[in-house]
């Protein structure tokens, strides 16, 4: 059915979900097609396409093979760091993923079986991921700026058989040694994995456990390639795992079927990539746009996608997205905020931009965060072309709220993320779960069923599902983010509802970083924030109550508990910054009045909380943060 405007799709995919979702679902191979398209499983639980049997990998490389396209390339890796640029074709993808596949095979993976995959942004990782798919094993992809500590929880959630890996990872300036964290992560975990497969990068060779470690190239020697392996449509593709605000993380599961659906209509309808397009997303691996598209998304398309090693600003100037998007044609471009705010920091007048082609180039995507309207207007005039924000979560696995340039050019409203996405009915509630009137802010919340390719459900974890995402207001998903919604129709994200902060487009638990601080021995009571970073949308900052008697020097206590941090949770989280005061406030009944602190940071207008047990606690805080650069306004209190 063709479509001539976005309310005609989004209102057909509300009112006919069955429908539109049938519709979608013919752009997908099926090894036998599903007899309809939403199960509902009862008590508030569903999914979709579950009685089709499909194979993501054949979808997303065999199936341009099989239609002539085996010559395009399906992967161009970009790697400022080692100075190198390689293209992939769809035919040496599809020989290289059986091969790896065959192999995994032999060595008794088989479909439902977990791997973890821990490697850095070369197209191996990719290889990796497919060659799972290929054979209906569930993936987990640990991002590799993660700390042992972290991989040994995930190792022991999904319980791997195998977990592939890169000897290291390489940022500007150092080797990050992945193996050593890998060998730690095993020794810690309680479940150990039958095998690992090592890519010994040429930057650094690891050490390999005999018995148990084989080297990629020698792991597939003379094995027999492996074809695809139909999987039911809600067989889950992969696990990835997010940030829960305990610090545990929470494994989200993708389901096969509507994984595909969903990717697929949103690469043409959303990013307006066909096949044959280049399309480029500046993220990583580890994360679910990763997931989304780098690896899956493009190559269901049948386009060219982008593997890029490297950072906006110093590898090796602030001009290399825009030599990337020159060389490669790219078509449609995703970036975080963050990265566009760092390349702007250095070159606030677009003289490197100008240095490059961008013919090619019809779009920019942002998401990650909320999108700062002066970042947006900066892209705007330097690019000439528009400069989309666009907002979604691990959890849902493509936009909640985007403007479908592949539809229709909606205009644009800074600030905004523009407009619910097919399938999602978002609503913007009262704490009592009430329709609030236009511009009031309330909590984001989703009318159930949500659409293919969100999560149906945790990991081994239904309870925490559904006390997550289905209790607080029964009927819906509980997205966590507050804001308002305008009488066009039109979202605005303003802030999290619980303590996850975004660091960089990174979501991170304050209260996985105080489980981390508390454990400091002279560290009596703590608690972290998020306050507002020009370059980083916001960076945790925690506040330390030392235990009588510690009469330690507070810098050093400090650098103690940074040092902690980047052990036990990694760099990623970036914190740097805390501070020793003698007490922390709170209500009467104990609670610490963390969103208050946050406004008296960042200098937003706050009220004295009404429960508050001493007030002058929060001139103490104020004071305290002064010193550190905070708190720079008069806030009215």
């Amino acid at each position: 059915m063709s479509y001539n405007s976005y309310k005609e799709v989004y209102e057909r995919s509300i009112t006919d979900p069955e429908g539109f979702w049938m519709d979608a679902s013919q752009a997908i191979d099926w090894d036998t097609a599903p007899s309809k398209a939403l199960f509902d499983k009862g008590d508030d639980l569903y999914e979709w396409f579950s009685d089709g049997m499909v194979n993501t990998c054949w979808n997303a490389v065999d199936r341009h093979v099989e239609a002539g396209r085996g010559d395009q390339i399906a992967i161009q890796h970009e790697s400022p760091i080692t100075h190198s640029t390689k293209g992939i074709t769809y035919k040496e993808l599809q020989d290289r993923v059986a091969s790896l596949a065959g192999a995994l095979r032999m060595r008794g993976v088989e479909k439902g079986d977990r791997v973890i995959i821990y490697m850095p942004m070369i197209p191996e990782a990719l290889e990796a991921m497919l060659a799972c798919a290929r054979l209906g094993a569930i993936h987990s992809v640990v991002f590799g700026g993660f700390a042992a500590n972290e991989l040994a929880v995930r190792i022991d959630d999904c319980k791997p058989k195998a977990i592939i890996a890169a000897s290291c990872g390489l940022e500007p300036n150092r080797v990050v040694h992945y193996k050593p964290l890998l060998d730690d992560a095993i020794e810690i975990a309680e479940h150990k994995p039958e095998f690992c497969v090592i890519f010994q990068r040429e930057q650094e060779v690891a050490k390999l456990v005999e018995g148990r470690d084989f080297s990629w190239h020698g792991f597939q020697y003379g094995v027999k390639p492996a074809e695809c392996v139909p999987v039911e449509g809600n067989h889950p593709v992969y696990i990835l795992y997010t940030s829960g605000t305990t610090g545990q993380p929470k494994g989200v599961i993708r389901h096969t079927g509507g994984h595909l659906v969903a990717l697929q209509w949103s690469m043409k309808n959303i990013y307006k990539i066909e096949a044959g397009d280049r399309f480029w997303a500046a993220s990583d691996v580890g994360w679910v746009v990763g997931h989304s598209y780098i690896c899956y998304g493009p190559l269901l398309a049948g386009g060219t996608t982008v593997v890029f090693e490297g950072k906006p600003i110093g590898t090796p100037h602030p001009g290399v997205f825009w030599r990337i998007i020159q060389n490669n044609r790219i078509k449609s471009f995703f970036t975080a905020p963050t990265a566009l705010r760092a390349i702007k920091r250095e070159d606030p007048e677009g003289q490197w931009i100008d240095r490059y082609a961008k013919h090619d180039l019809q779009a920019i995507f942002l998401a990650g965060e909320r999108a700062d309207p002066d970042t947006i207007e900066w892209a705007h005039k330097h690019f000439g072309v528009p400069v989309i924000d666009h907002w979604w979560q691990t959890e849902t696995g493509w936009s909640i709220a985007a403007n479908p340039i592949g539809i229709e050019e909606l205009p644009t409203k800074v600030g905004s993320p523009a407009v619910p996405m097919p399938g999602y009915q978002v609503e913007i509630l009262d704490e009592g779960g009430h329709k609030v009137e236009p511009n009031t802010l309330g909590a984001i919340a989703v009318k159930l069923p949500l659409p293919p390719g969100t999560l149906p459900n945790l990991w081994n974890a239904e309870d925490r599902f559904r006390k997550s995402y289905l209790s607080q207001f029964p009927g819906y998903y509980e997205t966590g983010d507050a804001g308002m919604m305008d009488e066009d129709g039109y979202l605005y994200i303003m802030a999290r509802t619980d303590d996850v902060i975004n660091v960089a487009g990174h979501r991170l638990s304050t209260g996985g970083m105080e489980e981390v601080l508390s454990a400091h021995p002279d560290v009596a009571e703590c608690a972290v924030i998020g306050v507002s970073d020009t370059l980083k949308g916001q960076m945790p900052l925690g506040f330390l109550c030392l235990n009588t008697g510690a009469n330690r020097d507070h810098a050093e206590v400090v650098r103690e508990v940074v040092k902690m941090v980047r052990e036990k949770i990694g760099p990623v989280a970036a914190f740097k910054l805390a501070i020793v005061v003698d007490r922390l406030p709170k209500t009467r009944s104990g609670k610490i009045l963390r969103g208050t602190m946050v406004n008296i940071a960042d200098g937003t207008p706050w009220k004295m909380p009404a429960t508050i047990d001493d007030p002058e606690i929060l001139d103490e805080i104020k004071v305290a943060l002064q010193t550190l650069g905070y708190a720079k306004s008069e806030a009215a209190a």
